[in-house]
This record gives structure tokens, sequence and C-alpha cells, in this order.
């Protein structure tokens, strides 16, 4: 691995409260990485790309979805809980019916388990891993097949070890 990730280094801002690592999300990277990428999601969606604009699940600067209609943060504060996993309903219909509708979410119940057992820091230092190309380690999505930089295929372990369900879930929804 030739080069490592200004996110390397963990952050909770980029740690979702469900699970998901923010850092390795389209909309996250099209925000702090790729203007073009964030346009293109923008128009895709008939929105402005400030409406899709995100830092992370904790940061300042939500996307209009994780803002306007993602509930997991607001109910993890009221119950004083930081992951979902943590919480004495998990995991509740609501997470069950997120986790089915989208490949990026495919290992949410490790993610959240890892979280649980070794902390925050450590899934997340384990995310950077996964999602980072092999060959030049740029943090790249489940929806990059091949490295967005260096055009390395598969794009991370997560892409490799999930190509086929990506896919899958991918013609059904038509992403």
């Amino acid at each position: 691995m030739s080069g490592q990730s200004v996110y390397a280094s963990p952050d909770k801002a980029r740690c979702a409260v469900c699970g998901l690592f923010c850092t390795s999300c389209t909309f996250f990277i099209a925000s702090t990485e790729d203007r073009a990428r964030l346009e293109a999601l923008a128009k895709r969606l008939n929105l402005t790309p400030e409406q899709v604009e995100c830092r992370g699940c904790r940061s300042d600067k939500l996307g209009i979805y994780c803002e306007k209609v993602c509930n997991f943060k607001k109910c993890a504060e009221k119950k004083g809980i930081e992951f979902c996993g943590q919480c004495n309903d998990y995991p509740c219909v609501e997470l069950k019916d997120f986790q089915s509708k989208m490949p990026h979410r495919l290992q949410l119940w490790e993610s959240l388990e890892m979280i649980k057992k070794a902390g925050w820091e450590k899934w997340y230092m384990e995310m950077v891993k996964r999602f980072s190309c092999p060959e030049c380690g740029t943090i790249n999505s489940a929806y990059d097949m091949v490295c967005r930089k260096c055009g390395h295929a598969p794009s991370c372990k997560y892409v490799e070890y999930n190509k086929s369900e990506i896919v899958q879930l991918g013609k059904k929804l038509m992403i």
C-alpha cells in the first residue's frame, strides 16, 4: 500500500450511530474529496449539492437523508447511548429494515458487534483496512468496484468479499 488516507485516524464524527463507517460513504467521499461526484449524486437525486453534502453522522453537516429521514441518532441521544448495538431493543425493527435495503449495509450487524466488544476506535481502524485499496490506500465506498484513484480491482476488501451481493442488490435497486 503506497498511500494512507487522511481519514485513517479514528474520529467518532465519522462513526454512524447505526454502525456504518461514514468515511466509506459515497456521499462523504463526494463531500470531502470529489466535487464532481457530489454534483452527479445531487443531480441524480434532483437535489442541490448542498442538500446531499455530508461530513459524517456526528458532524455539523449532514446530508438530507441523514438529517431528515434517519432517526437512529435522535433515538440514541434520547436513550443515552452512542451506538444502536448498545440499545436494549437491539436490533429493532427499524434497524433491521434499514440494514436489508442497501448493499453498503450488509455487514451492519458485524460492525455493531465489533463496536460493542472491541470499542469504536478498534472498529474504525478495521473499517479503514476493510475499505482501503490494497494498492494505493484510498478509502473507497461499497459501490466502487475499482479503486477510484488507481483503478485497482477490487477496490477494497469489502467489495472483494461482498461483490456478488452488492451486484445482486444493486440490480434489484437499479444503483
